[in-house]
């Protein structure tokens, strides 16, 4: 999310830059063939590759740290200049980033049309056919999981058109919960909504913080929303919303029931004191910290969790069909790359099966052969619920996926929600504007 105004002027300065530049538009990178890919890594000579991620949280680093030095002692002629970033910081940069003379080779890349589809558009990004046939990727990614870093050269519709990402892991948005302090509330895990509710009213009444929440840079409001939306709605019509597709609607009674969710929680006191002011990550190390009964986030916390909680950890899908999640996010090559080929083969090795397994033992969730790694506690509930989902029509994209400017509409317009300053119909008029808007690019 752009944070001050001056990034957002030199964002939009950069792209006007990269229509004209190399790599940008009139410079679309070209599509190569399988038969013209090198796979040969040793042959490619001295090489260093500078890779942007945002593997920062504990669990994250370490798999990338152990993957990263085992790729460099298989390939010692690579030589990888690794520049982490946290999410925010690499989503403000990143778009710089692509079109300046300093790119990097590797990048990961939000899936949204305001990222990846409009880095598309700008010739920015590397289509990455050929290699997903030289290297197998087309058999190793079913088709559900490509389609999300896949768009045509418009950049406009988001499943369509050539591949241009890979991703690592898989993320699901849900529940977490304090295995202890349900059980000193005398309760079980909550498998309906009827029992959700009854969980965060005895929550309070004991004087419990119900759910632990904290939206100061407004990321973790959406996330609540849409386990407010999976409640009232139904899995086709969250999936039109957050795709833009052309039968979406957001003023409807479901979503009008999912917006006075929001309040409603909000007006009972579930929500934490003060979290217009708080940080998304202050909250869940609070929450680790034992300060809140549930905590609605996405499971890339959950080796964080699984550290700081123990046992004591335990995470929920929504009751109900629908989740909200998709994969990690995508490793993509730079147009401006001198070394597409060996930033390929960089890629194939921390996407590979082996790759999987140093995934699943730093409790990260791997989105390919999850159900094959050993996994207990925390671990197994995500892996579990993940094997669920993804192969399931209530997995729901994210809703920043919509529109161009889909990120920062929902979560400005959640926050302004909780805060009063936009009633219920203005609030989904806000999100209906924007889609509207979004459709012009169709």
């Amino acid at each position: 999310m752009v944070k001050r105004r001056s990034s957002t002027a030199l964002v939009l300065a950069a792209f006007a830059l990269a229509a004209c530049a190399p790599g940008g538009s009139s410079d679309r990178p070209a599509d190569r063939p399988a038969g013209e890919v090198r796979t040969d890594v040793a042959a490619m000579g001295e090489v260093t590759l500078t890779v942007w991620d945002q593997e920062t949280r504990a669990g994250q680093e370490e798999q990338i740290t152990r993957l990263n030095e085992q790729f460099q002692r298989a390939h010692p002629n690579i030589r990888i200049n690794r520049v982490a970033r946290s999410f925010d910081d690499l989503r403000n940069t990143v778009k710089l980033g692509l079109s300046g003379n300093e790119a990097p080779d590797i990048a990961q890349v939000n899936n949204g049309k305001q990222d990846m589809g409009a880095f598309v558009k700008a010739g920015l990004l590397v289509p990455l056919d050929g290699y997903a046939q030289a290297y197998g990727w087309t058999n190793r990614y079913p088709e559900s999981v490509r389609r999300l870093a896949s768009y045509p050269d418009s950049g406009d519709a988001l499943g369509e058109g050539k591949l241009y990402g890979v991703p690592q892991t898989g993320e699901l948005v849900g529940i977490f919960y304090n295995k202890t302090k349900l059980a000193e509330l005398g309760l079980t895990p909550p498998t309906t909504w009827a029992e959700f509710d009854a969980a965060l009213a005895k929550a309070k009444a004991a004087g419990q913080l119900p759910i632990q929440f904290g939206n100061l840079e407004k990321s973790a409001g959406p996330y609540l929303f849409g386990v407010a939306m999976h409640r009232h709605s139904q899995p086709a019509a969250e999936i039109a919303l957050a795709t833009g597709r052309p039968e979406a609607s957001w003023p409807t009674d479901a979503n009008r029931a999912a917006a006075r969710q929001l309040l409603d929680w909000a007006g009972q006191g579930y929500l934490t004191p003060g979290f217009a002011g708080l940080k998304n990550d202050d909250s869940w190390a609070n929450f680790a910290k034992g300060e809140g009964v549930f905590h609605i986030n996405g499971t890339w916390l959950t080796p964080d969790l699984k550290a700081a909680m123990g046992d004591s950890a335990g995470f929920l899908r929504p009751p109900g069909e629908s989740i909200t999640g998709g994969t990690g996010l995508p490793w993509a090559i730079s147009s401006k790359s001198k070394n597409p080929d060996a930033a390929a083969a960089y890629l194939n090795f921390i996407t590979s099966p082996e790759a999987m397994k140093v995934l699943g033992e730093t409790a990260n969730l791997p989105v390919l052969d999850a159900a094959q790694q050993p996994a207990t506690g925390l671990q197994k509930e995500v892996f579990d619920a993940w094997q669920s989902a993804s192969a399931s029509a209530g997995l729901v994209p994210y809703l920043d996926y919509a529109t161009p400017n889909a990120y920062e509409v929902v979560s400005g317009a959640v926050e302004q929600l909780l805060s009063g300053a936009l009633d219920t119909e203005k609030f989904l008029g806000t999100l209906q504007a924007d889609l509207d808007a979004g459709r012009g690019g169709r």
